[in-house]
């Protein structure tokens, strides 16, 4: 536990180089990933959003008319396919945070859309906007690495 805030882990190496590894393993590690990572960032949009969504004695009047599961089983297909481009990354080269980037956009997705309940263009572009991020974090971490040192000095 203590580990997250030590300057140098015990290996000698940075701590934050855990984070950035290659997440290699069998297909069902993976595809069990996507779906906890994806099942528990719906979930979360949606607890923190149920004061708007819920009765009006129990707090705020809903913010938007409508449905909510449309909203919920949208963003778990995008959350879904966000996590998995991010591990199908993760699993060939160093992705650095793959988790908490799928989380993050999928928990904003939904959270936004159960408060705000737009339509499908809206939605879309907020879906688009969540895969674009996605493979843009995946770019990131494909480009070639300059190589160091063990003193740090590039090569």
């Amino acid at each position: 536990m203590t580990d997250l805030f030590a300057p140098d882990s015990p290996s000698g190496s940075d701590s934050l180089d855990e984070e950035e590894t290659v997440r290699p393993g069998p297909f069902w590690r993976h595809a069990l990933w996507v779906v906890g990572v994806s099942a528990a960032a719906v979930a979360a949009g949606w607890l923190t959003s149920l004061f708007r969504i819920g009765p009006e004695e129990y707090g705020l009047p809903p913010a938007a008319p409508g449905a909510l599961w449309p909203y919920l089983v949208a963003w778990a297909a995008i959350g879904l396919a966000v996590a998995a481009v991010l591990r199908a990354t993760a699993a060939k080269v160093p992705v650095y945070a793959p988790g908490r980037i799928a989380a993050g956009l999928t928990y904003l997705g939904t959270r936004i859309s159960l408060g705000w309940r737009p339509e499908a263009p809206p939605a879309g572009a907020m879906a688009a906007a969540a895969l674009i991020v996605a493979a843009v974090w995946c770019a990131i971490a494909l480009r070639p690495h300059r190589a160091k040192t063990e003193t740090g000095a590039e090569v």
